[in-house]
C-alpha cells in the first residue's frame, strides 16, 4: 500500500509483455469483462470471471504461472484488483490498456 493514500498499488504490464508470458506458458489471464463481452473476443487462453460476480478467493492457483489481470479498457481490472487486496489474494498485476490495448497490438483474438 502507498501510505497515506488508502489505495494498493497496481502493477501494468503491456499487451507486448503479456504475449510474451503467454507464449513461453508463464501467465494466466483472468478477464473480467462480463460474459457478453467476453464471447465476442478475448485474449486466447483467457477465463471469464466477471467484475459483478469477482470474488478473489475463487481465482484460480495455477503452478508456476502469474495470473493478470484484464477487462476492456483498465478500469474494472483495476477495480478487482482492489478486491484481490482486500482478500490479500497474491494478485497485483494488470494489462495497461486492457483488451483494447491487445487490439491496437494486433495480438490473436479468440472469439
Amino acid at each position: 500500500m502507498v501510505f497515506g493514500l488508502g489505495k494498493p498499488r497496481h502493477k501494468e504490464i503491456t499487451a507486448e509483455q503479456l504475449d510474451s508470458m503467454l507464449r513461453a506458458d508463464e501467465a494466466l489471464v483472468v478477464d473480467v469483462r462480463e460474459p457478453d463481452e467476453f464471447a465476442a473476443g478475448h485474449i486466447p487462453g483467457a477465463m471469464n470471471m466477471p467484475l459483478s460476480s469477482f470474488q478473489a478467493s475463487k481465482l484460480p492457483h495455477p503452478a508456476g504461472k502469474k495470473l493478470i489481470l484484464n477487462c476492456q479498457g483498465g478500469k474494472r481490472s483495476g477495480m478487482a484488483l482492489d478486491k484481490c487486496g482486500l482478500a490479500t489474494a497474491e494478485v497485483d498485476t494488470h494489462l495497461a490498456g486492457g483488451f483494447g490495448a491487445w487490439q491496437a497490438a494486433r495480438l490473436p483474438v479468440e472469439r
